[in-house]
């Protein structure tokens, strides 16, 4: 009876996870709804995705001190063509200094007002570095990518940090900029104050692309 228990659990969860997929915050309580994409994503229908209520899309662009979206550039003006506001993300490198991942985003992202907020993706931590770098240093660092970012785009950083980077620096109490959170159907409590921004569902499937999505809500006023 027991093993029967758990595999019906089991079942029940995976059925769960697949019917998770097309789900996403109810549009009347979370008007403000898009999507995080980058080149990974292969192609996606930024006309369907508007369709779908999207209003804006968040492209990646750069990520450490090296690394280019193939298809951000291409992806912004076919995003704005289909109606989306557009914002630019970076790549957090934790082992590398700043002024390279700056250098990086700015060959890659223009000075242009129309923009969303630029966002830093925060998800690796020093674990993969080839050699240590200490809390102290990495703080230090995205300290000074975001005063970098800001300087060259003229708008304040979104932070976006998952829960893995945020238990490891702490960013959430440390630099005070708007926070962006994952958690995929559950609203994420893992920062020390409010956020404004969460990628409600890391998995997201529907008709605008082939892969899943990650579906970004704002927090309503």
């Amino acid at each position: 009876m027991g093993l029967f228990l758990l595999l019906l659990i089991g079942v029940a969860a995976v059925y769960a996870a697949y019917e998770g997929r097309s789900w996403r915050p109810d549009e009347s309580v979370w008007p403000d709804q898009g999507a995080l994409v980058s080149a990974a994503d292969g192609p996606v229908a930024f006309d369907t995705l508007h369709g779908l209520g999207g209003k804006f899309v968040y492209l990646e662009a750069s990520e450490g001190s090296t690394g280019h979206d193939i298809g951000f550039a291409q992806n912004m003006v076919r995003a704005r063509a289909a109606g989306l506001e557009v914002g630019a993300v970076h790549r957090f490198d934790p082992c590398q200094a700043a002024d390279g991942q700056s250098a990086n985003f700015v060959t890659m992202v223009p000075r242009d007002r129309d923009l969303l907020p630029p966002a830093i993706l925060l998800e690796d931590t020093t674990e993969h570095c080839a050699e240590h770098v200490s809390k102290a240093a990495v703080q230090s660092e995205l300290i000074t990518l975001v005063n970098q970012i800001e300087a060259h785009t003229g708008k304040p950083v979104i932070l976006a940090p998952i829960e893995e980077f945020e238990a490891a620096y702490g960013v959430s109490q440390r630099i005070d900029r708007q926070l962006w959170l994952t958690r995929s159907w559950f609203e994420p409590d893992y920062a020390a104050r409010p956020w404004l921004m969460w990628t409600a569902n890391r998995w997201y499937k529907s008709e605008a692309a082939g892969q899943p999505l990650r579906w970004v809500v704002v927090r309503p006023l």
